[in-house]
């Protein structure tokens, strides 16, 4: 049987990982800890959140660390200030036994000089964000020309929130000769360029979907109307009275609209985006760990190293593109033997992606109908009883009051009692769910029936619009295409009537036209918007650049010469639709 006590690991690590309960090393730990510890050699190892990679690459680099030695032998780099924090705080726990060893932390939004204060005094591992570690590294302040192994934990997930530049620069710092381990949840091309780049005679492991949890989650798929989601999420919460769960958004603007529609209509929720200060979010988090929320509102991004036991519900609010991204949603319950479930609100162009996700993961989704206002009533009295019934009466605190209760309900009789107190705990969902509508939909193909009805304008009205031509720092080589572009403006506005005109892509920008009273509201939404990692930069431009006078043309040269030229070009119609509706495309001459 393979224990810890096999590796070799210094008696004090593995004291401390005793009582923190590691018994039996997972796959990924097997594998990667004997070669980190008996060799040079580079490692590419395919494992997500849930598998044990902080243990696999934060042993061995404890136990190779010289005491004697201050200066930086490790440097782990990650995503965010979450995943940086939650790193540094399990190394600490695995090393708090060792004399000598100093474990640090750096990222952004923390003061720079505590930072470079514990830098001075010397780290032999850290643990840092790519933009503030480079940052650190262009002042002086980390040294990290000597170091020996450099550790890339989330590396798509580094990529895709464009820190690219940031790790060519840190590890063009670093001396050929050291040793290079690459975690990531996918194998993107991006990946493939950055263990092309700088790694060599790698040893490949992968073992990406040990945090499935196949056995122990649930997958469940509810059909509705986009338009539903939310009633859906309300459901569910009250369908399950000890929910304990994450809900996933797309974006941060919807991160925040759901979590303010649900504390406004009662229920313990939150949100965590990117707009918080590191105080703020630490607050929130504090507060779901302590359960003190129910439900935690997050975009992928912003859950990323967050690590939280005894999750009983994960929410797809919406389902991501990448399903491999599901899996790492869903492998954060039904861990330790607990079961969970993991439900995704989908409407029927979703099917795509869930037969996708069931192909590449093994996962099987099951179709059940959202519950019904009689199903979520008849739950939630059947809890109140267990309750009642459960409930432990302390007579010391309740006798001094007993008589005044007795005289204030002496005019009822036992059953008007009992109707008179389920009826003050449980009236608000009779009340609201009395002539609650069923919001399933069919799935089937080609249902007219099933499909949003849509506010749309006549071909006059349509021809009478006024447009504005809006710029965008996105373009082809950020994989934008029409589509995509007309589904990003359709979220921006929370809606799917916006009239669109036409659409130039080029390589690194692109121009549309909106119609002018949507302009204002566009653009302020938009510019707190990502894109691929990229924060997007929105603005009113001059004339599409095509239909631009000669002085016009020039300054569309200048700019296309600072931001990259023409890629690709949309020309619709001045009456297509915001809900995806195509317009010709125009080949070029």
């Amino acid at each position: 049987m393979n224990t810890f006590e096999n590796f070799g690991l210094q008696k004090e690590i593995q004291k401390a990982i005793k009582e923190l309960g590691f018994e039996t090393p997972t796959p990924i730990q097997a594998e990667t800890i004997p070669l980190l510890m008996s060799s040079d050699q580079d490692i590419i190892a395919t494992a997500q959140t849930g598998t044990g990679k902080t243990a696999a690459f934060g042993l061995p680099a404890i136990h190779l660390a010289d005491s004697n030695n201050r200066n930086t032998q490790t440097l782990v780099l990650c995503p965010t200030r979450e995943l940086c924090v939650q790193i540094t705080r399990d190394l600490i726990s695995y090393s708090k036994y060792l004399k000598g060893i100093n474990i640090l932390a750096v990222y952004g939004g923390s003061k720079i000089g505590n930072q470079i204060l514990a830098l001075n005094q010397g780290a032999q591992i850290v643990i840092g964000t790519p933009g503030r570690t480079r940052d650190l590294i262009n002042r002086k302040k980390l040294s990290v020309r000597n170091i020996e192994r450099v550790i890339l934990d989330e590396a798509d997930e580094m990529l895709t929130m464009g820190f690219k530049e940031e790790l060519d620069a840190i590890l063009e710092n670093t001396p050929r000769e050291k040793q290079t381990l690459l975690f990531s949840a996918t194998m993107s091309k991006r990946v493939i360029t950055i263990t092309t780049k700088y790694m060599k005679d790698s040893v490949e492991i992968a073992v990406a979907r040990r945090n499935i949890g196949a056995e122990n989650v649930k997958h469940v798929n509810y059909m509705v109307h986009a338009k539903d989601r939310y009633e859906v999420l309300k459901r569910i919460a009250d369908m399950n009275p000890n929910i304990y769960g994450i809900v996933f958004c797309r974006t941060r603007r919807e991160t925040k609209e759901i979590a303010n529609k649900l504390m406004h209509d009662g229920y313990n929720a939150d949100a965590i985006h990117g707009d918080l200060s590191q105080s703020q979010r630490d607050e929130v988090m504090g507060k779901f760990r302590r359960r003190s929320l129910q439900l935690l509102v997050a975009t992928d991004v912003a859950a990323r190293g967050l690590d939280v036991n005894d999750l009983t519900h994960i929410i797809n609010y919406n389902l991501p593109d990448d399903p491999e991204v599901y899996v790492h949603r869903s492998g954060r319950t039904g861990r330790a033997g607990k079961s969970g479930i993991s439900i995704a609100v989908i409407h029927t162009r979703d099917m795509k992606k869930i037969k996708e996700i069931e192909r590449i993961s093994g996962i099987s989704f099951s179709r059940e109908l959202v519950p019904s206002g009689r199903d979520i009533c008849e739950k939630r009295l059947y809890a109140l009883m267990d309750k009642i019934e459960k409930v432990e009466v302390n007579e010391e605190q309740i006798t001094p009051f007993l008589d005044d209760i007795y005289q204030k309900l002496a005019w009822l009789d036992r059953e008007n009692l009992i109707k008179h107190f389920v009826s003050a705990e449980f009236n608000r969902y009779l009340s609201y769910y009395k002539n609650a509508r069923d919001i399933n939909i069919s799935g089937g193909k080609n249902k007219r029936d099933s499909r949003e009805p849509r506010e749309r304008k006549s071909r006059s009205e349509r021809r009478k619009t006024k447009f504005a031509t809006i710029y965008i720092n996105i373009g082809g080589r950020n994989s934008l295409n029409p589509n995509r572009l007309m589904g990003l403006i359709n979220e921006a506005l929370d809606s799917k009537d916006a009239v669109i005109g036409s659409i130039d892509i080029m390589k690194k920008f692109s121009f549309f036209e909106i119609e002018d009273s949507r302009k204002d509201a566009l653009i302020k939404a938009l510019n707190k918007e990502t894109f691929e990692g990229i924060a997007l930069s929105v603005e009113i431009s001059k004339e599409m650049p095509n239909r631009a006078s000669s002085s016009k043309d020039e300054f569309y040269k200048r700019k296309s010469k600072r931001k990259g030229g023409r890629d690709k070009k949309f020309r619709g119609r001045k009456d297509h639709k915001g809900s995806g509706s195509r317009g010709k495309r125009k080949k070029r001459k």
